[in-house]
């Protein structure tokens, strides 16, 4: 790996790597309230199947953490704050509507996008830098989280957005 001056490639992705690291944490303890939170029995199993990947995909950044020496810790991540508390917003907005569904797989949709961002990223800079162990398991992630970007997209566009419709 290249020599770095602390603010080179290496360091945007320790940082990066920080980054996913906050947003996966606090997603973990997010999944559950959107499962018990989903009318849908699909929706609430499809959080819970997540959230067990989520588990995963915590254990592969730690992975990837202790093969670069580093302790693994997150860096606050405000961009996940904020998509979180957008839904939160949404529960609490529509808990007992219709919408509630179709809002929770719009939030968790945000969710999903942003991890895809930053994982394809981090991805192409553990190319660049030659990290050949952190690539499969980085690679493992954004497979992982474009299945559930699909299977959201499928949950929306089927039941949930149709009964919100109605509801409208």
């Amino acid at each position: 790996m290249p020599k770095t001056n602390g603010n080179g490639l290496e360091s945007l992705f320790i940082d990066g790597l920080k980054d996913i690291y906050y947003a996966e944490k606090k997603i973990l303890k997010t999944l559950p309230k959107l499962a018990k939170a989903a009318q849908s029995e699909q929706l609430s199993a499809a959080f819970e199947k997540h959230l067990a990947e989520t588990e995963g995909q915590v254990d592969r950044l730690e992975q990837i953490f202790e093969q670069l020496g580093k302790a693994a810790r997150g860096k606050t991540c405000p961009a996940i704050d904020g998509i979180l508390e957008e839904g939160s917003e949404i529960l609490e907005q529509y808990k007992d509507s219709p919408a509630l569904d179709a809002g929770l797989v719009g939030a968790a949709q945000a969710v999903e996008h942003y991890e895809i961002a930053r994982y394809g990223t981090l991805i192409a800079w553990a190319e660049q830098l030659g990290m050949k162990d952190a690539l499969p398991l980085l690679r493992e992630t954004l497979e992982q989280e474009s299945a559930t970007d699909e299977t959201l997209s499928q949950l929306g566009e089927g039941e949930a957005n149709e009964r919100a419709l109605q509801a409208a």
